[in-house]
């Protein structure tokens, strides 16, 4: 059986390294760690694309061998030069005598796997006493048979645990191998022409061919897809069950006055996503609705829409932001927006009004007891706040809808207690998401909400220009961006320049980087990785924001922003930057979602290889937000053809975040996607790839839907009820809620 310990089946000698070294517990666990490539027989592996740090294990054949004796101390070195034919590595091994037995076993000639870490010595690339087992007719017994296959599976291995150590605990699990149930039902296996569940096992670790690998890959994809739409299908009909007071809209009320008052026309994509989300809000189980829209696409009026709507009706809103900046930006923002509308019971308030509160966790306490008040009694239609309304004490007269904005900065926990503060039944959600999502990770993610998308942007809006500044070959570009930044500012405009990290760290400390964005698409800053970042340390806010003062920027009005700021600084810095007091805001990515400065018009991002992708595209947001262009650049040392210039040429290339969504996740693991990362566990998709496999995911996705709408409890297919259980027993389910 997959849930037995693998100690039962392999044996405590071979079970506990697998456990310590590779984190596998069960025969499903180690059956599911799949190779990670195949060596096909005879054919060495390529040794010039090796990294240093790597652990590999390779395919090569000993050209030479040698012994010395050590300069400094007592023992003999013993090094085997192996070849793939054009590059070449040394194997070391230190020894107290001539170590003969090696050089009978590593003769020249001889093939074998050799498994280590990549070093290097003096600039040449080494495995330091690496594990091997030589290929040949030397070998016995099952290892022989294994050899004289035509392909041999090399898996993700450790120090302790060598693929082939793997492969030898692989082939015993599937020797004694019972799957009592295929969790594929009957009629979908033969629908989609798929093999049985143990026989993919087998072709995947153990393949014929690589036709047969392929066959193997192809059913156990559709396990993991069709196991997660269930998930999911099961998720939106159990919410469908659920009960929610309706709110339909007052032909003269708030919403109506709201809508008159406004001083633009509403996008057809708005309009469409409003009338949406009014039916929603009028039916008599809770909306759950993702609002996804390029930056700058309107997503706040759609959000105050839908909470005066449910004001009208006799409830309360609340906004839940992942920030104190973004929590009292929106606060500014949907005050303007309102106008008299948001004044209730105050001087200059119209006759029919609403009032808004702000709950943050800096606030004092006399202001933090007086928005309690406001919330708990319904004096406020709309609380706007942080995870502080997530705390105990925070009480609703009458919640009817949650807005969730950046949605993938909150747990599953923390989503649930404020839904469950709406007492009986359960509020409507609205979830705003401005990271564009590929429509596969939609339907794998956000699979259990209903979706609306704004791609337009509103009249006036100017368009961004996006340029790279490659400061390695051409420095006087970097003297060029300071300049047009001091033009910008002569013309009466303001300009950011972003830092991957705050600076002034403890000794010994790294990073210092305010949290960056990204559900699935942002990308931590952090020191060179190989794809094309300096060694160096990232560029601080603290230590530019000195420099540009006293030099390229002097005479200017700099201020800086971050996240170890007060919140109160916090706020006063925005309000300076917000009224024109600061000219350059020196910041890190705490400005990158939200923030809302129409006067804006120039972004530099330093050291912009360490952002992701669609993280670079929210940043460049923040800026031509009013009636002038808006000019974002690049600042980098990461050289040509390096994959962190093709990210900074893919984002200079085009505005369209869609594109850039699916240009960033064909770099980043499925399991960052969905969130296992944090999880600290392995993904539930181990094979199947959001962008390349998005046919079969729709496949498996009408699949589900037919399964669960015939039998919701999927009684009549205990496998796939196993599969479906064993994604929620590992946590996956609750980072895949977004509901």
């Amino acid at each position: 059986m997959l849930a037995d310990p693998l100690r039962l089946v392999i044996g405590d000698r071979a079970a506990k390294p697998l456990a310590a070294a590779l984190d596998l517990h069960t025969v499903g666990d180690l059956l599911g760690h799949y190779p990670r490539r195949y060596d096909k027989r005879g054919e060495l592996t390529d040794l010039v694309g090796l990294r240093e740090g790597d652990y590999v294990t390779v395919q090569a054949e000993v050209a030479s061998v040698s012994s010395r004796r050590m300069q400094n101390r007592k023992g003999y070195i013993f090094e085997a030069i192996v070849t793939d034919g054009h590059g070449r590595l040394s194997l070391t091994f230190f020894g107290r005598g001539r170590q003969e037995f090696r050089e009978k076993e590593l003769a020249p000639g001889t093939r074998g796997l050799f498994s280590g870490q990549v070093s290097s010595f003096r600039g040449k690339r080494q495995l330091t006493h690496p594990d091997y087992e030589l290929l040949g007719a030397g070998s016995s017994g099952a290892r022989a048979a294994d050899f004289a296959a035509e392909l041999i599976p090399v898996y993700r291995a450790s120090s302790q645990m060598p693929s082939w150590k793997i492969a030898d605990s692989v082939r015993f699990a599937l020797d004694v191998l019972d799957v009592p149930e295929d969790p594929l039902p009957p009629e979908v296996r033969q629908r989609h022409h798929l093999g049985g569940y143990a026989d993919a096992l087998r072709g995947i670790h153990r393949p014929v061919d690589y036709p047969d690998k392929d066959r193997a890959v192809t059913r156990l994809k559709w396990d993991e897809a069709l196991a997660l739409q269930v998930l999911l299908a099961q998720r939106r009909v159990a919410n469908a069950d659920y009960a929610a007071v309706p709110r339909p809209p007052k032909p003269d009320g708030l919403l109506a006055a709201f809508d008159a008052a406004l001083p633009f026309e509403l996008t057809a994509g708005q309009q469409a996503a409003g009338a949406d989300i009014t039916a929603d809000l009028s039916r008599d189980h809770p909306m759950n609705r993702l609002l996804q829209g390029e930056v700058g696409s309107g997503k706040t009026v759609i959000a105050v829409r839908a909470m005066l709507q449910v004001v009208d009706a006799g409830g309360q809103a609340a906004l839940l932001a992942p920030t104190e900046v973004l929590a009292q930006q929106h606060f500014r923002s949907i005050s303007a927006l309102l106008g008299p509308l948001g004044l209730a019971g105050q001087l200059g308030g119209a006759e029919h009004a609403t009032r808004l509160t702000l709950l943050t966790g800096s606030m004092g306490a006399a202001a933090r007891r007086k928005a309690l008040l406001e919330a708990a009694s319904g004096g406020a239609g709309i609380v706007i706040g942080t995870h502080a309304l997530l705390e105990e004490k925070v009480q609703f007269a009458d919640l009817g809808l949650v807005v969730i904005d950046e949605q993938h900065r909150f747990g599953v926990e923390q989503r649930d207690a404020l839904r469950d503060k709406a007492g009986d039944g359960r509020p409507h959600v609205l979830v705003m998401t401005a990271t564009p999502i590929p429509r596969t990770v939609a339907m794998t993610v956000f699979g259990d909400l209903d979706m609306c998308t704004l791609t337009e942007l509103p009249a006036g809006r100017a368009p961004i220009e996006t340029h790279l500044v490659p400061v390695a070959e051409r420095p006087h570009y970097l003297t060029r961006t300071w300049e047009r930044i001091t033009e910008e500012v002569a013309a009466g405009r303001q300009a950011y320049v972003v830092c991957p990290r705050i600076g002034d760290e403890a000794p010994g400390g790294k990073g210092g980087g305010d949290e960056p964005a990204g559900y699935a698409f942002g990308e931590a800053a952090g020191d060179g990785d190989g794809d094309g970042a300096p060694a160096r340390p990232p560029i601080a806010v603290l230590d530019l924001a000195a420099q540009l003062t006293e030099h390229e920027l002097a005479g200017l009005r700099v201020g800086i922003m971050h996240g170890r700021l007060a919140a109160d600084e916090k706020d006063k810095v925005m309000l300076a930057f917000a009224d024109g007091r600061i000219d350059v805001l020196v910041t890190t990515t705490v400005v990158e979602v939200g923030v809302d400065v129409p006067n804006a018009t120039v972004m530099v991002i330093m050291d912009a290889e360490r952002f992701g992708v669609s993280q670079l595209h929210q940043l460049r947001g923040r800026v031509g937000r009013g009636g002038h262009g808006g000019l974002c650049l690049l600042v980098s040392e990461a050289p040509e053809e390096s994959p962190a210039r093709e990210r900074l040429d893919a984002v200079a290339s085009t505005t369209d975040g869609f594109v850039l969504s699916r240009i960033d996740l064909t770099q980043r693991r499925e399991g960052d996607v969905l969130g296992t990362a944090q999880a600290g566990r392995r993904s539930s998709l181990r094979l199947l790839r959001l962008l390349d496999d998005e046919e079969l995911i729709g496949q498996a996705r009408e699949e589900a839907v037919a399964l669960v709408t015939a039998d919701p409890a999927l009684a009549s297919w205990p496998g796939l009820a196993t599969a479906v259980q064993s994604l929620v027993d590992h946590e996956q389910a609750a980072f895949l809620e977004k509901a």
